[in-house]
């Protein structure tokens, strides 16, 4: 296998080191801005929390209502590439745009906004990897996507602390260090998208038709029926749609989780950053290991660890305990999330990876969104955080099963 990396795979590994900025910025230092807009405006803490868990469950309905739309019509001939920027635009305009709003509501509209033009762009980046190296090269380039995702994005996330944390050093006020804040990720973004911009063509495609975007719909229907008769995609889809489940809701509700176990914030963030240069050299290492092992090995491998990773959570009660957490969902997430990818490019229809990807996002959506509210439920119900997080130990079961059901199903 060729050992260089193409100008084309450089510069779509780029993207993930440019949007994976956005991402952090929205898991750490957002519901921290968002609270102190709330408490501005007159909001309890209970109502703060309410609102930003439905603001982020509005953008996950859109895009996994409009993923596989969006997906479809961009396996057209000469799609691909204007839709994807047009997400982008959305999205980075939004993103800047929020650090000159200073009323909560407004806010979450323009969150809203910022996080499906994110989201969608996502699906056709994910979709574009067949375009851009070889089958067998996916899982390598895949695996280099996260990774220098994960390092890159600390870069920008590290500016971003340093003018947030340090407003009152630097003599500016709280929303004025926001807003350097939201530029400096917003530029990030664009400037690290560029250079996929420049070399990106479309290799597989479908024809234009008259009526595309009504050929997209039927098109979509086509291949909900088509699914019995493959069979390892759906139960591929069924599995990811459980394991995935855990492993968003654990990214999405780490900062929460140790906030109720009263550990230190700060502690929090600086774990978090943990994770994500722990998951570099991981997520590099399974990229690795796939030119060895299975892929479908090395899947199972990671949702196993996992399921150990949500037990383990279970008995967390101290800060020590949580950083050791934070190393080793860094170990796995890299290599879960980018082989997953990765896989699935392999075992669909080239030409219609858009489409394919758009229901793989609506099952990552779906999974995130009844994930944070299977944890949210069980803790109040039960009136311990714990066990809210045990229960993804659940998920991860399911999810182990049914993919090696899906692999004995090819």
């Amino acid at each position: 296998m060729k050992a260089s990396l193409t100008a084309k795979e450089r510069n779509w590994i780029l993207y993930d080191v440019g949007n994976s900025a956005f991402t952090m910025l929205v898991a750490t230092i957002v519901p921290i801005y968002f609270n102190y807009l709330a408490e501005s405006g007159g909001l309890s803490s209970t109502e703060y929390l309410a609102y930003w868990g439905y603001a982020a469950s509005v953008a996950t309905l859109i895009v996994a209502l409009l993923g596989p739309i969006c997906g479809t019509l961009t396996d057209t001939k000469g799609y691909k590439k204007p839709i994807f920027i047009a997400a982008i635009v959305i999205g980075a305009s939004a993103c800047m745009l929020l650090g000159f709003v200073r009323e909560w509501l407004v806010f979450l509209v323009v969150f809203v906004v910022a996080k499906v033009g994110y989201s969608s762009s996502l699906i056709f980046y994910d979709s574009m990897l067949a375009d851009v190296t070889t089958e067998e090269r996916m899982d390598r380039i895949s695996s280099q996507g996260y990774a220098w995702g994960y390092i890159g994005s600390c870069i920008p996330f590290v500016l971003c602390l340093v003018v947030v944390l340090g407003a009152d050093f630097l003599g500016i006020s709280m929303t004025t260090a926001m807003a350097l804040a939201f530029a400096i990720t917003t530029v990030w973004w664009i400037v690290m998208t560029l250079p996929l911009l420049r070399v990106y063509q479309q290799t597989h495609y479908v024809e234009r038709q008259e009526h595309a975007i009504a050929e997209s719909f039927r098109r979509i229907g086509r291949t909900f029926g088509n699914m019995r008769e493959q069979k390892h995609i759906f139960l591929f889809l069924l599995a990811f749609f459980f394991y995935i489940d855990g492993v968003y809701t654990i990214i999405d509700m780490a900062t929460a989780y140790g906030t109720a176990l009263g550990l230190d914030t700060t502690g929090l963030l600086l774990a978090l950053l943990v994770t994500q240069i722990v998951a570099f050299p991981c997520a590099i290492l399974f990229g690795q290991l796939a030119r060895r092992y299975a892929t479908q090995h090395l899947i199972t491998l990671c949702i196993f660890a996992y399921l150990c990773i949500a037990v383990y959570a279970m008995f967390l009660t101290t800060q020590a305990q949580f950083w050791v957490l934070a190393v080793l969902v860094g170990m796995f997430q890299g290599g879960i999330q980018a082989l997953s990818r990765s896989y699935f490019a392999k075992i669909i229809p080239s030409e219609q990876s858009g489409e394919y990807f758009g229901l793989l996002d609506i099952c990552g959506k779906g999974a995130s969104f009844i994930g944070t509210a299977v944890v949210g439920v069980i803790s109040q119900m039960s009136g311990n955080a714990s066990l809210g997080v045990g229960a993804l130990a659940i998920m991860f079961l399911i999810g182990i099963i049914l993919f090696r059901i899906s692999v004995k199903a090819e």
